[in-house]
């Protein structure tokens, strides 16, 4: 595979990236043909957990979120040894970080405004040391247009502390003005990837378009992190087996003889109503 990249990724242009608007991208850093092939492999996937209970999860009307195996994924591996993904890795959250998911989110049709929130709540290395200790890569399957329900994120937010709220995730409605005078739309193309602090406050946009918006996630933590309990990322030993030592050296894993359905129980009740 053609990788494309530039020839250096400056740590002070990727942390002024994540710790201040929280969220950075690298445009065609894959081939076109590289992300069809990730979509045809989101489209086998997201057919296969629909038929398990909890293989697929409702995140809103006409909204899914679904956890893989890395090995159903032909570019898992070009994803994770990118030099974009490495650096911005080994930048934010250190040399010992840790793979900890991968999965995909897609807005079909009729999809609707999220409430904004956060993946999860504050952790302490943030609120007392002002630190990231995890991020979420993602990469679009489509060339996004503004009719698909684009992403849309409130630059800075991931330093917003607010109590009182849902799982530490969804802020009070009173604070909304705030992430929509901020708010940004996120339009990116096959082969773009991103890096964006998960908790950046951020939503997805009603999809008024007769296309579906799948959306690949790559999961990250550094060590101190606690992400991994929340996902059972596993590789059959014959996999395990075959990935490169810089690959295999940053994975948490569970060595299985054959790939088990990951069902999933972390159904987010605050996402599964529209925000009107």
């Amino acid at each position: 595979m053609e990788v494309r990249h530039q020839d250096t990724h400056e740590p002070a242009d990727i942390m002024r990236g994540l710790y201040g608007d929280g969220i950075i991208g690298l445009k065609g850093a894959f081939p076109r043909d590289w992300v069809v092939r990730m979509r045809e492999d989101i489209e086998t996937l997201f057919a296969e957990a629909r038929q398990v209970p909890g293989g697929a999860l409702p995140r809103g009307p006409q909204r899914w979120y679904v956890e893989v195996h890395p090995e159903r994924i032909r570019g898992f591996v070009d994803i994770v040894t990118h030099p974009w993904f490495v650096a911005v890795c080994e930048t934010v959250l250190g040399p010992d970080y840790r793979i900890v998911e991968v999965g995909f989110d897609i807005p079909f049709p009729g999809a609707a405004d999220q409430p904004w929130h956060r993946d999860f709540a504050v952790p302490e290395a943030t609120t007392k040391g002002r630190r990231l200790n995890s991020l979420a890569f993602n990469l679009t399957a489509v060339d996004t247009i503004p009719e698909m329900g684009p992403f849309e994120v409130a630059p800075g937010t991931q330093w917003d502390q607010f109590d009182g709220c849902a799982k530490g995730m969804f802020p009070p409605r009173e604070l909304w003005p705030r992430y929509i005078a901020r708010a940004v739309q996120k339009l990116p193309r096959m082969g773009d990837i991103s890096a964006r602090s998960a908790l950046t406050i951020h939503r997805g946009t009603a999809n008024r378009s007769d296309q579906s918006r799948p959306v690949l996630v790559v999961g990250v933590d550094a060590p101190d992190a606690t992400n991994a309990q929340h996902h059972d990322l596993q590789v059959t030993r014959g996999y395990l087996a075959s990935l490169p030592p810089r690959v295999r050296d940053h994975l948490t894993y569970r060595v299985v003889d054959a790939l088990e359905t990951v069902v999933q129980h972390h159904t987010i009740e605050g996402l599964l109503k529209p925000a009107y």
